[in-house]
Protein backbone atom coordinates (compact mmCIF):
# COMPACT_ATOMS: atom_id res chain seq x y z
CA UNK A 1 0.00 0.00 0.00
CA UNK A 2 1.45 3.49 -0.83
CA UNK A 3 0.03 7.00 0.20
CA UNK A 4 -0.71 9.19 -2.36
CA UNK A 5 2.57 10.85 -2.10
CA UNK A 6 4.04 7.56 -1.92
CA UNK A 7 5.38 6.76 1.25
CA UNK A 8 4.66 3.43 2.00
CA UNK A 9 1.73 2.64 4.40
CA UNK A 10 3.63 1.16 7.38
CA UNK A 11 2.43 2.49 10.83
CA UNK A 12 4.11 4.96 11.58
CA UNK A 13 6.24 4.67 14.91
CA UNK A 14 7.94 6.90 17.87
CA UNK A 15 11.58 6.88 18.81
CA UNK A 16 10.67 4.31 21.04
CA UNK A 17 8.68 2.12 18.70
CA UNK A 18 5.01 3.01 19.61
CA UNK A 19 2.81 3.26 16.83
CA UNK A 20 1.99 6.97 16.44
CA UNK A 21 0.76 8.72 13.47
CA UNK A 22 2.76 10.73 12.28
CA UNK A 23 -0.10 12.91 10.45
CA UNK A 24 -0.51 16.35 11.00
CA UNK A 25 -3.75 17.33 13.55
CA UNK A 26 -6.50 19.95 13.43
CA UNK A 27 -6.97 21.79 16.38
CA UNK A 28 -9.40 19.35 18.12
CA UNK A 29 -6.93 16.50 17.22
CA UNK A 30 -8.42 15.09 14.16
CA UNK A 31 -5.68 14.05 11.66
CA UNK A 32 -5.44 15.42 8.17
CA UNK A 33 -3.59 14.45 5.44
CA UNK A 34 -0.31 13.71 5.32
CA UNK A 35 1.67 17.03 3.87
CA UNK A 36 -1.56 19.25 5.36
CA UNK A 37 -0.68 22.32 7.55
CA UNK A 38 -1.85 20.59 11.48
CA UNK A 39 -1.36 22.62 14.49
CA UNK A 40 1.90 21.25 16.50
CA UNK A 41 1.37 18.25 18.76
CA UNK A 42 1.50 18.24 21.89
CA UNK A 43 4.78 16.38 23.28
CA UNK A 44 3.97 13.45 25.52
CA UNK A 45 5.81 12.34 28.66
CA UNK A 46 6.69 16.09 29.76
CA UNK A 47 7.16 16.31 33.37
CA UNK A 48 5.30 19.17 35.01
CA UNK A 49 4.17 20.19 38.28
CA UNK A 50 0.56 19.86 39.06
CA UNK A 51 -0.45 23.82 38.97
CA UNK A 52 2.06 24.11 35.65
CA UNK A 53 -0.23 21.03 34.52
CA UNK A 54 -3.23 23.12 35.37
CA UNK A 55 -1.92 26.23 33.87
CA UNK A 56 -1.01 24.47 30.50
CA UNK A 57 -4.41 22.97 30.42
CA UNK A 58 -6.55 25.88 31.22
CA UNK A 59 -3.95 27.95 28.56
CA UNK A 60 -5.01 25.12 25.60
CA UNK A 61 -8.70 25.00 26.99
CA UNK A 62 -8.66 28.49 26.44
CA UNK A 63 -7.25 28.30 22.55
CA UNK A 64 -9.78 25.75 21.85
CA UNK A 65 -7.66 22.78 22.22
CA UNK A 66 -9.50 20.28 24.59
CA UNK A 67 -7.67 17.21 23.05
CA UNK A 68 -4.13 19.04 23.40
CA UNK A 69 -5.26 19.47 27.09
CA UNK A 70 -6.13 15.46 27.72
CA UNK A 71 -2.79 15.12 26.53
CA UNK A 72 -1.32 17.82 29.26
CA UNK A 73 -3.63 15.78 32.14
CA UNK A 74 -2.70 12.77 30.84
CA UNK A 75 0.94 13.28 31.59
CA UNK A 76 0.12 14.08 35.06
CA UNK A 77 -2.27 10.50 35.56
CA UNK A 78 0.44 8.71 34.13
CA UNK A 79 3.48 10.13 36.00
CA UNK A 80 1.81 11.65 39.15
CA UNK A 81 1.58 10.50 42.77
CA UNK A 82 -0.85 7.09 42.67
CA UNK A 83 -3.44 8.90 44.69
CA UNK A 84 -3.78 11.88 42.73
CA UNK A 85 -4.45 9.58 39.44
CA UNK A 86 -8.40 9.77 39.66
CA UNK A 87 -8.20 13.48 39.57
CA UNK A 88 -5.88 13.65 36.69
CA UNK A 89 -8.11 11.01 34.66
CA UNK A 90 -11.32 12.56 35.74
CA UNK A 91 -10.00 16.06 34.10
CA UNK A 92 -8.28 13.75 31.33
CA UNK A 93 -11.84 12.91 30.38
CA UNK A 94 -13.49 16.18 30.46
CA UNK A 95 -11.41 17.54 27.72
CA UNK A 96 -11.62 14.82 25.90
CA UNK A 97 -15.43 14.91 26.06
CA UNK A 98 -15.03 18.90 25.26
CA UNK A 99 -13.41 17.39 22.06
CA UNK A 100 -16.29 15.04 21.23
CA UNK A 101 -18.57 18.15 21.98
CA UNK A 102 -16.59 20.68 19.61
CA UNK A 103 -16.37 17.62 17.15
CA UNK A 104 -20.14 17.24 17.12
CA UNK A 105 -20.35 13.83 18.74
CA UNK A 106 -23.52 14.64 21.69
CA UNK A 107 -23.39 11.24 22.84
CA UNK A 108 -20.02 10.70 23.07
CA UNK A 109 -19.01 14.09 24.63
CA UNK A 110 -21.70 14.06 27.01
CA UNK A 111 -20.96 10.15 28.43
CA UNK A 112 -17.00 11.78 28.72
CA UNK A 113 -17.98 14.89 30.48
CA UNK A 114 -20.02 13.05 33.05
CA UNK A 115 -17.67 10.00 33.09
CA UNK A 116 -14.67 13.07 33.61
CA UNK A 117 -17.26 14.54 36.43
CA UNK A 118 -17.93 11.81 38.46
CA UNK A 119 -14.29 10.29 38.75
CA UNK A 120 -13.40 14.21 39.72
CA UNK A 121 -16.01 14.44 42.31
CA UNK A 122 -15.30 11.06 43.84
CA UNK A 123 -11.63 11.79 43.82
CA UNK A 124 -12.55 14.79 46.17
CA UNK A 125 -14.65 13.25 48.13
CA UNK A 126 -12.12 10.64 49.22
CA UNK A 127 -9.18 12.85 49.32
CA UNK A 128 -11.31 15.44 51.58
CA UNK A 129 -10.24 18.31 48.75
CA UNK A 130 -12.32 20.39 47.19
CA UNK A 131 -9.42 22.45 45.27
CA UNK A 132 -6.78 20.49 44.80
CA UNK A 133 -3.63 22.56 43.36
CA UNK A 134 -6.68 25.80 43.14
CA UNK A 135 -8.97 23.62 40.84
CA UNK A 136 -12.46 24.17 42.13
CA UNK A 137 -13.37 20.75 41.56
CA UNK A 138 -17.17 21.36 42.61
CA UNK A 139 -17.49 24.23 39.53
CA UNK A 140 -15.30 22.01 36.69
CA UNK A 141 -17.97 19.10 38.06
CA UNK A 142 -21.02 21.77 37.45
CA UNK A 143 -19.70 22.78 34.45
CA UNK A 144 -19.27 19.21 32.88
CA UNK A 145 -22.72 18.10 33.79
CA UNK A 146 -24.50 21.56 32.56
CA UNK A 147 -22.52 21.18 29.26
CA UNK A 148 -23.82 17.25 29.14
CA UNK A 149 -27.41 18.43 29.80
CA UNK A 150 -27.09 21.06 27.23
CA UNK A 151 -25.30 18.98 24.03
CA UNK A 152 -27.62 16.14 24.82
CA UNK A 153 -30.81 18.40 24.59
CA UNK A 154 -29.69 19.70 20.70
CA UNK A 155 -28.32 22.53 22.01
CA UNK A 156 -25.10 24.20 20.04
CA UNK A 157 -23.52 21.55 17.31
CA UNK A 158 -21.06 21.15 17.67
CA UNK A 159 -19.81 22.83 20.60
CA UNK A 160 -17.46 25.82 20.26
CA UNK A 161 -14.78 24.37 22.31
CA UNK A 162 -12.78 27.94 23.29
CA UNK A 163 -16.11 29.77 24.37
CA UNK A 164 -17.12 26.55 26.38
CA UNK A 165 -13.89 25.95 28.11
CA UNK A 166 -14.26 25.17 31.97
CA UNK A 167 -12.76 27.69 34.15
CA UNK A 168 -10.58 25.39 36.49
CA UNK A 169 -10.12 27.30 39.34
CA UNK A 170 -13.31 28.61 39.18
CA UNK A 171 -12.57 32.17 38.00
Amino acid sequence: MEHAEGRAAARDRDSEGRARSARPRDGLGRPLPYGAPGVERQPEGVPRSPRETVDEAQALLDAGKPFHAHEVFEDAWKSGPAEERGLWRGLAQLAVGLTHAARGNATGGARLLRRGAAAAEEWAASEGSARPYDVDVAHVVAWARELARMVEAGGEHPVDAAARAPRLRGR
